[in-house]
């Protein structure tokens, strides 16, 4: 399902940081990150049941990451799938708003997602069970399986943790923002949000990053822009022991 901190204009040196964990059943086949062989210029991870993505960049600094809503009574097993989403923004790189058009045109044909996208300095977010679209401007948020910055307890730990990093006067390291998505802490049953799922799934997902056999965590990204415009991509790959299994990493300049 995925979860999102993003952090914009806070660090000194990198006025873009995302940070972000993709949960999926393990069953499901994936490639890691990669620049793609039949478009070059994208740089994500596939999906390779449905042939998406759940985030990732070009090299002209489009972005695009999804969330899904957790919201078991209006999923659809016949809607599209939502990873092309991502797939298509960073394929087509149209206008930002001409995005945002055809969202509000065509999101009731997925289930309900939470999509991140536009230029790396302009970026937007399109929640498709509302039609509603907020824009980033300076600050720290939190997207997982509602809407943008809703307050449950890991995405609220996440964006805490995220701008007390920011705010210390320090050279970036990667690994305290993967210690950062790496964290197992679970949410007390009385803060546990109700959305739906069996109570012992609730306790499962309310964890910055879920560990169980058949669903969990299965990589960490981190994205870091820097005032030149130079991207680093760090991915780690997680088994169903919360092992890592890979890693890879990408630097350019943004064209």
């Amino acid at each position: 399902m995925c979860i999102l901190f993003i952090a914009v204009n806070q660090h000194p040196d990198y006025p873009l940081i995302v940070a972000a964990n993709r949960d999926e059943f393990f069953e499901r086949p994936t490639s890691v990150s990669a620049f793609w062989q039949d478009y070059p210029q994208l740089l994500a991870g596939k999906d390779l049941r449905a042939g998406g993505t759940w985030m990732g960049i070009n090299q002209w600094g489009k972005l695009a990451a999804l969330t899904n809503i957790r919201d078991p009574q209006r999923i659809d097993p016949d809607a599209l799938s939502r990873g092309e989403l991502v797939s298509h923004y960073l394929q087509q790189s149209p206008d930002s708003k001409d995005y945002l058009t055809r969202l509000n045109a065509t999101g009731t044909n997925y289930n309900g997602f939470n999509l991140l996208f536009g230029d790396w300095n302009n970026l937007r977010v399109f929640n498709n069970h509302t039609l509603q679209s907020e824009t980033l401007t300076s600050g720290v948020y939190g997207l997982s399986n509602a809407s943008l910055n809703t307050p449950w307890p890991k995405t609220v730990q996440g964006m805490a943790q995220l701008t007390q990093y920011c705010q210390d006067p320090h050279t970036l390291e990667s690994e305290q923002l993967f210690d950062l998505l790496k964290n197992q802490t679970k949410a007390e049953d009385d803060i546990l949000p109700q959305t739906g799922v069996p109570i012992d799934w609730e306790r499962k997902l309310s964890s910055i990053f879920i560990q169980s056999d058949e669903y969990g965590t299965r990589s960490s990204t981190l994205l870091l822009i820097d005032n030149q415009q130079h991207v680093t991509w760090q991915e780690r790959t997680f088994n169903n022991e919360a092992e890592c299994i890979a890693e890879n990493s990408y630097h350019f300049d943004i064209k």
